[in-house]
């Protein structure tokens, strides 16, 4: 397990809270019917972030719990939750494990939302499966798709984002590359029974506006990272994505896969 250290995603969380795409409501209907879910019980969502996955869920739950490592995300979290007045989601900035000691509830289920990469994968399973209920399980929503064809936009902001923030990508005190071993296979190991779902491609509307502020809320283009560049890289990077498509919209088709780790017995 790699240690990113404690800034990884410092400076990011407000981009992370009005930027990240949102999930689409057919992910939802599909999770909620998968575990039956009917208002009664308590739902985790590991690596919550800004908590926007997890308030799509406050129907269908008596309790959410929201865990996050990073205090500017809960800080977010809980500022939206108390603007948005749900009051059956509380929010742990800390690991899964230091929740565990303060904690003894049972979660019949769990989201991972494009956060399961992050993490010790097998520590947690292993942890998880001692706080799931029977029948209960993990969602964890994967993204990940390297050999997904990449538009003439994105490779443009792909070439801004190299010359102003570097050629390598930056994670905290280091550098980051994807896991070589696939959640699949990770879950596979485990206690937990491995099954996944693919979400039908659905398509998200970008605008340079949008694209900007997605980069700010990830690790590797946390604004900071710029220094005093700030101004100059938003400026290039909004005159070739506009001489790309002048209208400023830009279009993605996106696949979304879900990996369960079911608890059976």
């Amino acid at each position: 397990m790699i240690n990113y250290g404690k800034n990884l995603f410092e400076g990011t969380a407000m981009y992370y809270s009005q930027y990240r795409p949102m999930y689409p409501a057919s992910l939802i209907r599909y999770l909620i019917g998968k575990f039956s879910l009917d208002g009664s019980g308590h739902m985790l969502d590991l690596g919550c972030g800004t908590g926007q996955f997890a308030f799509r869920f406050t129907d269908w739950f008596e309790r959410i719990v929201g865990i996050d490592t990073e205090p500017e995300m809960i800080q977010e979290a809980t500022r939206i939750s108390k603007e948005i007045r749900v009051e059956n989601v509380e929010f742990f900035n800390g690991n899964l494990d230091t929740y565990k000691d303060v904690s003894n509830k049972n979660f019949r289920f769990v989201t991972i939302a494009k956060a399961f990469h992050w993490m010790d994968r097998e520590e947690i399973l292993e942890i998880l499966y001692e706080m799931v209920s029977d029948r209960g399980g993990i969602a964890i929503i994967d993204n990940y798709s390297p050999h997904k064809e990449i538009l003439p936009w994105q490779m443009k902001v792909k070439e801004v984002v190299k010359q102003w923030y570097g050629n390598e990508r930056r994670a905290g005190n280091t550098t980051y590359s994807h896991p070589t071993i696939s959640h699949q296979e990770i879950v596979a190991n485990s206690k937990f029974s491995l099954e996944d779902y693919q979400l039908p491609t659905y398509e998200q509307l970008w605008t340079v506006e949008s694209i900007i502020g997605n980069i700010y809320s990830t690790s590797y283009g946390a604004k900071r990272l710029l220094g005093d560049n700030v101004e100059a890289f938003e400026k290039h990077l909004k005159e070739e994505l506009l001489s790309i498509e002048k209208t400023g919209v830009f279009k993605e088709q996106l696949n979304i896969k879900v990996i369960f780790a079911l608890k059976t017995n």
